[in-house]
């Protein structure tokens, strides 16, 4: 189960407001951040971060769900957070922000 207080933040793209994933997230006890409508910087570090995953993952494609699942975890937790830099951390990795932070 996702640790409590989690926050789900995204646009209000229909297959993030659809009632499945609304049910999902209601579910599972995680909260909602949706940005206004007309209104992409109420969410920015989300939108930021949806925009480069699609950049970053354009030319895969999956024909199990796992598969996507396993890139998808690879990519977030060895590749984002580890290694690649950040403009909004002073060109560092998140992991590493929090080690020069600590």
């Amino acid at each position: 189960n996702p640790p409590k207080g989690l926050v789900f933040h995204s646009d209000r793209g229909s297959n993030y407001c659809s009632y499945e994933t609304r049910r999902y997230l209601l579910n599972n006890k995680l909260r909602r951040s949706n940005s206004r409508k007309g209104n992409c910087w109420d969410n920015a570090v989300a939108e930021s971060f949806f925009g480069s995953l699609k950049r970053e993952m354009e030319y895969n494609y999956f024909y199990k769900i796992q598969e996507a699942e396993e890139l998808l975890f690879d990519h977030i937790e060895v590749y984002y957070n580890r290694h690649r830099s950040h403009s909004s951390l002073d060109f560092v990795s998140p992991v590493q922000f929090e080690v020069n932070a600590a």
